[in-house]
């Protein structure tokens, strides 16, 4: 979620700067990642200033160029050679200095010295749409006679940047997502401090927009409502607003929306995502002329009842989706996503603006049924405020009435047959005290509470009686509002007892040697440079649409997925590690080291057996790492090294030797597939598959953003731990007797792999045959077409004795045919 930190300012008066303020949320449970810097105006008018033009005369070898001397108030007037019709002297204008960027479109430019037409210029003169604060250029920008010279065009513009802080939102503080409720925590927040620093810096009071000025200006009958379904919707507000004109949004509403993401559409749907963001309340805004019989009826339609949403989708209703209908048919999923031909449009003169509460568990249900994911439905199933709907609408009828005019008409409609009572939760001090590990004086957790919102009822002894608003939708019981209290008053402010750690410690030896064995590997890789990473196993089905290596036919898919990015389970570690590096590049991490240890599953329907789903599911443990950016950034010492695919080669080998699985037994397989533009399959001799590595293809780092390559391996640790059983570290003493190294020069046709030539000569001896590596590869002229050049060296050695002349001769000569035999080798 954004939170812009200029909008947060209408709410509560606070002096942080946006990083104070991001450390401040993320203190509290609200925890803010990115912080980005917003400017009205492009580049921000920096380097532009107030001028004086006090000289202007025609230039000598131009029809319509003008030479000016401009006074910049610092005592060192420039001259600027301008072409503007309208430039004479005595004007105040606006000057880009040298060194200045300006911004036009998608491109910049920087102001530098420079002569034209032989005349030295060392400036320029704009007009509005060489700044960016209009689109004029049919002369430059004149300033009233009032303006200062050397001001800054950013003060005398008045142009102030914002702030987007993105705040993460957990599942249980729906509370927390809108500009209203981040405030309202700060507020609690920096009273707590002040309290506690006994500092005067406050009071730090929530302003709550007003609504004093509603009024029904109508009172014609209008629309009614009728609500079928109490149990799944409770709460159903309304009221209609005639004679509206529906335009463009003022600048002020487009530029704060525009600001946190979203896009305007015009002045009502505007104001209706204002006050979703505002407040928090999702809000809805029907064409009264489409509300067939002026009646609003909340009900559920038949099963298979087709129903077009604003998508342009045609859907099939389920039974149990809750409809906003009107006397015809349906108009709207409640809660979830409008319909096409019910809302507001250019054309639209009178509205019906709807504010709900519906029940969490029928919108998860008709969000996960139809597969959508919108930001009413975010709010609605994890809980709004249902005592707030009718503040919500008359905020949102007056912010109707500021941009696009209109007559409130009749009273507002607002069913509600069973109201909601706060929750009543009893709180013992001394819990909290227990709870927390430190006495919190009972002042500071009264204060606590109260900026909470959080009533005291009665108060007996250390035992108090709580009246918890409507909002906290998770507060129900005692340890939450222990929870709440702690998030206030600071977990940095609870000192750990040097004598005593006020906690349980179990501790418990792994037994389990893959376990170990996991450990061992994550220090190895630890210890080179790697990051360790930990993502869901959940994923979206989308990364696996048209793969061949990865059919999505063979995903585990869920039948009530949280979202569609999250509907089925990895068959990869793969694509989670992308987003990883995703995220890293966006935020100037481009240089990157992961490795992670997970769960990948694979649905085989043609195992389905006695319609037990289990039986088609397969599950594997992984090792999976990735590399992508330089391996060394340049510096006195180096120059800067791209990562590459031997060095991922290379660290898979050290994994190997770890786990004490000799390369001797291993055989690499090139090929290539949708995921990999080039890659390695890994087997032992006997055919058992151990992973795979490569470079993975363009276009699949292209859908996550990534410009860079991105080398990955993937492991079946299972299967290493099969190799790896029943093996022991052994030693052998360092031979006596010296190792002899003979080379080779062998032709070989060109699909011949070094992996073949090796296994080839172990194949021929095991004993004395030490090592076999290649150290050249040749294809080129002087050689036949379809053949290649491998330089191989061996290297001999006997433990016991020092060979001679003539046993190297007879072991190199069975090397040779037995390479002759089987892979059509010949000397070179």
């Amino acid at each position: 979620m954004n939170i812009s930190y200029n909008w947060l300012k209408d709410y509560i008066l606070f002096d942080l700067s946006p990083e104070q303020l991001s450390e401040a949320l993320t203190s509290i449970g609200l925890e803010t990642g990115n912080i980005e810097e917003v400017e009205p105006v492009r580049g921000g008018l920096k380097g532009l200033v107030v001028g004086k033009v006090i000289r202007c005369e025609e230039h000598p070898n131009s029809d319509h160029l003008h030479i000016t001397t401009v006074d910049l108030g610092n005592g060192e007037p420039q001259q600027i050679v301008c072409g503007a019709p309208n430039v004479t002297s005595g004007q105040k204008v606006i000057v880009a200095t040298v060194g200045t960027t300006l911004y036009a479109g998608n491109e910049s430019f920087t102001i530098k010295k420079s002569k034209i037409r032989g005349v030295e210029s060392n400036g320029m003169i704009c007009a509005e749409d060489e700044i960016g604060i209009g689109n004029n250029h049919d002369g430059i920008i004149v300033l009233p006679e009032s303006a200062p010279v050397g001001t800054p065009a950013k003060e005398y513009y008045k142009i102030k940047s914002d702030y987007v802080l993105e705040v993460d939102i957990t599942p249980n503080r729906i509370d927390a997502a809108s500009h209203y409720g981040v405030a309202r925590d700060l507020a609690a927040y920096l009273s707590a401090q002040e309290a506690m620093c006994k500092t005067e810096k406050g009071p730090y009071a929530l302003k709550l927009p007003s609504v004093d000025d509603f009024q029904i200006e109508d009172l014609a009958p209008a629309i009614t409502v009728e609500v079928e379904n109490a149990t799944a919707c409770p709460r159903y507000s309304g009221i209609t607003i005639k004679n509206v004109t529906v335009k463009e949004s003022p600048e002020w509403l487009k530029q704060r929306l525009e600001t946190i993401g979203v896009r305007s559409i015009n002045n009502v749907v505007d104001v209706t995502n204002y006050v979703l963001h505002e407040i928090g309340q999702p809000l809805h805004a029907f064409d009264l002329k489409k509300i067939k019989g002026n009646r609003v009826i909340v009900k559920t339609l038949p099963e298979g009842t087709p129903f077009v949403t604003l998508d342009g989708v045609e859907r099939k209703l389920s039974d149990k989706d809750l409809m906003i209908c009107n006397a015809e048919g349906g108009m709207c999923i409640g809660g979830v996503f409008g319909g096409l031909d019910s809302g507001v449009t250019e054309t639209t003169q009178d509205l019906f603006l709807e504010s709900a509460y519906f029940s969490p568990a029928w919108i998860r249900k008709s969000a996960r049924y139809h597969g959508l994911n919108t930001d009413a439905s975010f709010r609605f199933e994890r809980g709004v405020d249902p005592n707030n709907t009718v503040y919500v609408l008359k905020r949102a009828a007056l912010l109707i009435k500021e941009v696009a005019g209109g007559t409130i008409t009749g009273e507002i409609q607002d069913v509600y047959p069973f109201k909601f009572t706060n929750p009543v939760v009893e709180l013992s001090l001394q819990k909290v005290d227990r709870l927390v590990g430190k006495q919190i004086p009972k002042e500071a957790v009264a204060c606590i509470l109260k900026n909470l919102e959080i009533e005291i009822l009665e108060k007996k002894g250390d035992c108090w009686k709580l009246s918890i608003p409507t909002y906290r939708v998770d507060v129900v019981r005692e340890v939450d509002v222990i929870e709440d209290i702690l998030r206030i008053y600071g977990y940095n402010n609870v000192e750990i007892d040097e004598e005593e750690v006020k906690s349980t410690l179990s501790y418990q030896t792994p037994t389990d040697k893959s376990y170990k064995l996991q450990h061992l590997i994550s220090e190895q890789l630890t210890g080179i440079g790697f990051n360790e990473i930990l993502n869901n196993s959940l994923t979206s089905g989308s990364y696996y649409e048209n793969l061949i290596s990865f059919p999505k036919v063979n995903c585990v898919v869920l039948k009530n997925p949280l979202s569609t990015d999250l509907d089925v389970m990895r068959q990869t570690l793969l694509f989670g590690g992308l987003e990883s590096i995703e995220y890293n590049r966006n935020r100037k991490n481009p240089d990157l080291k992961f490795y992670e240890f997970g769960n990948t599953y694979f649905h085989f329907p043609e195992r389905l057996k006695d319609d037990d789903y289990l039986t088609a599911i397969k599950e594997e443990f992984k090792l999976a790492l990735w590399l992508t950016g330089n391996s060394i950034t340049n510096n006195w010492i180096h120059p800067t090294e791209k990562t590459s695919f031997y060095e991922l080669k290379a660290y898979i080998e050290n994994i190997f030797s770890r786990l004490n699985i000799s390369q001797k037994k291993i055989v690499y397989k090139s090929f290539q597939n949708d995921i990999f533009s080039n890659g390695l399959a890994v087997e032992t001799f006997s055919g058992r598959p151990l992973g795979i590595l490569g470079i993975i293809q363009k276009n699949i780092c292209k859908n996550f953003d990534i410009q860079a390559d991105v080398y990955f391996a993937e492991l079946n640790w299972d299967a290493l731990m099969k190799e790896n059983k029943n093996r022991q570290v052994s030693y052998s003493e360092i031979s006596k007797f010296p190792a002899v190294k003979r080379d080779l020069a062998l032709l070989l046709d060109k699909n011949i792999l070094f992996s073949e030539i090796e296994k080839a000569a172990y194949q021929t001896d095991k004993k004395l045959l030490k090592e076999v590596s290649l150290f050249d590869v040749y294809e080129g002229n002087n050689l036949p077409e379809g053949k290649k050049s491998y330089a191989v060296s061996f290297i001999l050695q006997d433990e016991e004795k020092t060979l001679n002349d003539k046993q190297i001769e007879t072991l190199m000569s069975r090397i040779q045919k037995n390479l002759e035999e089987k892979l059509n080798a010949k000397l070179r």
